[in-house]
């Protein structure tokens, strides 16, 4: 009970004091500290600091497309194996993949090379794709619910970190991004009066695609939407009067191109983007760069296609179809799209962060006024002040001087807490307010068990050291398992809550690992020091 030599008391007293420093800065504006050494800062949340908050909605009716065009290459690109099976045109009418097998005898040699594309299960051990062979001859591959379902679900988990990584590059501090249901996405930006940047930079997939143009369509054709097989149409609006490469299309419709369906390379293989001006009109351009795979793959591109158009495509959209004049050997290009300063580094950010897998789409937004973020600060602030004052007066009236230690420690809790929630760049939301004035009142749970303990031992007649001694030792299993329960039910909300509720759970579950150290290590300290210089006989408690 009495082993505290000096090296503890000095470690104790001096991990509380840096702790406690931690905490400063968050008492001081952010501009005020940024020339601090050392600033760590409470971030507030939505509800206090005020800000933007929107829920976006996937449209999964694209991806469920482009996963069924992506089984039609796929399948075409099989039969063209040796021994190559000879196959009609491969149609994906009504969300299925079909085709009519020519030779009859061939049959199983289709059926097994679709087995064996199509083997793969999902993670709920189901399959993804169902194959049915129709009138002896048609194949008809269908997608499954459950291979929906779990393409749905790994788009919106791509979709949440590149939404986190493109607000990440805004600057903004600590923003709230979670999965709300199966195809929402829901973002809290602490700070942002004006959502309008950040809509539009989510708002665009940024799907990035370089495509070889078909030159030979026939401009009739593609005037009333036809494509070759092989091939699909996007619109050209920068094409409008300037070097379109169909002649004799129509000039009062938009402008179309013919673009192979397989990409040359796509965003996924970009390394870098960002935005410099054209050496020749000093215009905003997007200059990006491929990784090793993606710049061996352009380069053989180019080589094999020399005086050949091939479009850079955006959100299926055409941006340009520049001529192939040489081999391009370097891996890394610019993107010229008559872009303002804004928009180039909107593009910048977008390509570096990554495509959306699935379009997003904004369904609700709010602005919250930094107003009421105030008022629920002072209101917090009021509370826990209230709550200490009266812990503090209940404390010393009930227990004199071991109530004055309690009191201590629940002082040095309140700053510790903050030093801990600034070191983890932790955010305090209004719940997390909560959290905070309930751990003060929790804080004296830990001393009031110990004291009784004290008080029991002392009616037994035992002396001052060793009803001390008992009262500390004995009531630390009780509080070890109450505040056990307590960090369990805290986990659990940390875990499997979001938002605000996630929030309460963070500055509960700091609350107790520091009450607990404060509570029983730290006035623990102070009593030893008090026996041993004044050895008393008796004590009032």
């Amino acid at each position: 009970m009495l082993d505290f030599p000096r090296w503890k008391v000095l470690s104790i007293f001096g991990f509380l004091a840096v702790l406690m420093a931690l905490a400063i800065p968050s008492f001081f504006p952010e501009d005020m500290t940024k020339s601090w050494p050392v600033h760590p800062r409470i971030n507030l949340g939505l509800d206090l600091a005020g800000g933007s908050y929107l829920l976006l909605e996937a449209d999964t009716s694209q991806l469920v497309t482009d996963r069924v065009n992506l089984m039609s290459d796929s399948v075409a690109t099989a039969m063209r194996k040796a021994p190559r099976i000879d196959i009609g045109d491969i149609t994906t009418d009504g969300g299925k993949v079909s085709f009519m097998l020519r030779n009859v005898a061939q049959l199983e040699d289709a059926r097994q090379r679709l087995s064996e594309m199509t083997t793969g299960v999902g993670t709920t051990g189901q399959r993804n794709w169902d194959i049915q062979v129709v009138d002896a001859t048609r194949f008809v591959i269908t997608p499954t619910k459950a291979g929906v379902d779990e393409a749905i679900d790994s788009a919106m988990s791509g979709a949440t970190e590149v939404v986190r990584r493109r607000i990440d590059s805004l600057g903004t501090r600590e923003p709230t991004i979670i999965r709300s249901g199966a195809t929402r996405i829901v973002v809290q930006v602490p700070g942002l009066q004006d959502p309008t940047a950040l809509k539009a930079l989510l708002g665009k997939t940024a799907k990035l695609e370089f495509k070889l143009v078909d030159t030979t369509a026939d401009t009739a054709k593609l005037a009333i939407g036809q494509s070759p097989i092989g091939d699909q149409i996007l619109p050209y609006p920068s094409a409008a009067g300037r070097g379109f490469p169909y002649v004799g299309y129509p000039q009062n419709k938009l402008p179309v191109i013919a673009v192979r369906r397989a990409a040359i390379i796509t965003g996924q293989d970009l390394t870098d983007a960002r935005v410099q001006n054209d050496p020749q009109t000093n215009a905003p351009v997007v200059a990006f760069q491929f990784n090793t795979e993606g710049g061996k793959r352009f380069a053989k591109t180019t080589q094999e296609n020399v005086n050949k158009p091939f479009a850079i495509i955006l959100d299926g959209s055409v941006i340009s179809a520049p001529n192939i004049e040489g081999p391009i050997l370097g891996g890394s290009g610019v993107i010229q799209g008559g872009f303002t300063f804004q928009s180039a580094n909107d593009l910048a950010i977008q390509l570096k962060s990554g495509a959306l897998p699935v379009a997003l789409k904004v369904i609700e937004e709010r602005t919250v006024g930094p107003d009421l973020g105030k008022d629920s600060i002072q209101a917090g602030i009021k509370a826990s002040i209230i709550a200490v004052i009266l812990v503090v007066v209940f404390m010393l009236v009930t227990y004199g001087r071991f109530g004055l230690y309690a009191n201590y420690a629940v002082v040095i809790n309140v700053v510790v807490i903050m030093g801990v929630l600034a070191v983890l760049n932790g955010t305090l939301t209004l719940p997390g307010i909560a959290g905070f004035v309930l751990t003060i009142g929790t804080a004296v749970d830990a001393n009031v068990l110990i004291n009784e303990r004290i008080r029991e031992e002392r009616r037994r007649g035992r002396s001052v050291i060793q009803s001390v001694e008992l009262g500390y030792k004995e009531a630390s299993r009780t509080i070890f398992e109450a505040n056990m329960t307590h960090a369990i039910s805290g986990v659990v909300m940390l875990l499997l809550g979001s938002g605000p509720v996630k929030g309460f759970a963070v500055v509960l579950l700091i609350g107790i690992a520091t009450s607990v150290f404060t509570a029983v290590t730290f006035t623990r300290m102070l009593v030893v020091m008090w026996l041993r210089k004044h050895r008393p006989q008796t004590i009032n408690i």
